[in-house]
């Protein structure tokens, strides 16, 4: 019932490495698809500056949660370790 804590919940090669394939792919397909717009070179400008807006807050979220995700298994162990 109890868990070591040596033991580590990592992610797998794969699983990392199809992850960084994927991003790679959609941002390169974003990226195309706003170099193929038929806009002015502005209104292209802004929406991948919007892109580049919204990958950074994704990896902040990400980073965010994953930071608060392990605080609360401390603190829970904390608690744990009290009783």
């Amino acid at each position: 019932m109890s868990r070591h804590l040596t033991h580590l919940d990592r992610p797998t090669r794969a699983w990392v490495n199809f992850f960084y394939i994927f991003f790679a792919a959609s941002v390169s397909m974003v990226g195309g698809g706003i170099f193929a717009l038929p806009l002015g070179g502005w209104v292209r400008t802004r929406f991948a500056v919007g892109m580049a807006i919204v990958v950074q807050s994704c990896f902040t979220l990400a980073k965010t949660m994953r930071d608060r995700h392990q605080a609360d298994r401390m603190i829970n162990g904390i608690e744990a370790a009290r009783t």
